[in-house]
């Protein structure tokens, strides 16, 4: 067993590292470019938001408030009708990519350390490197790579998005594993 305390130090260095791949995937890469398609009429639309006084929070149209008003004939129509979807309404100017950027790294942090008290857990001090990897690469695949795919289930995203967005978990889980095997403290 390792004490958390212990492994501060592949905490830190696993979350600069994801946070480097990701800016590889997001500014070199690219291959998110296409994942969002724009509104056809978008003026029009964003006319009919504002005037609505949307304000920022998640919604999904159309919206019932109980499971017996989704069964109505009502509800049941306006489905058929549709369009159905989900809206996301930040604050007017958008995000600030700063504290985006700070939000992505503090999680980073969190799920490096929940990966490190695992890892803990199951490996000893001087465990060999192969299988620091392996145990961490997988935690770190738990940790990254399966939430995305909640997106295509229940909320629309497309195939294709949420499958990119967990193979980006994948390249993130062997960062944090090589970097666990690298700094993992001897025996």
């Amino acid at each position: 067993m390792v004490a958390l305390a212990d492994l501060w130090l592949p905490i830190v260095l696993s979350a600069v590292g994801v946070f480097i791949v990701s800016s590889l995937v997001h500014m070199v890469f690219q291959y998110h470019t296409h994942d969002f398609g724009k509104i056809p009429d978008e003026e029009k639309a964003l006319d009919a938001i504002r005037g609505a006084g949307v304000p920022p929070g998640a919604y999904r149209f159309p919206f019932a408030t109980t499971m017996k008003e989704m069964g109505t004939p009502e509800m049941k129509a306006k489905f058929e009708r549709g369009p159905v979807g989900m809206l996301h309404v930040m604050p007017p100017g958008g995000c600030g990519m700063g504290a985006s950027l700070a939000q992505w790294f503090a999680l980073s942090l969190v799920i490096s350390a929940v990966i490190a008290y695992l890892a803990g857990l199951a490996l000893a001090p001087g465990a060999a490197g192969k299988d620091v990897f392996r145990f961490v690469a997988t935690a770190g695949f738990l940790g990254w790579s399966l939430m995305p795919v909640t997106d295509s289930i229940w909320k629309g995203m497309p195939w294709s998005v949420s499958l990119k967005f967990a193979f980006d978990g994948l390249l993130y889980a062997l960062a944090t594993g090589a970097v666990f095997a690298w700094r993992w403290p001897a025996a």
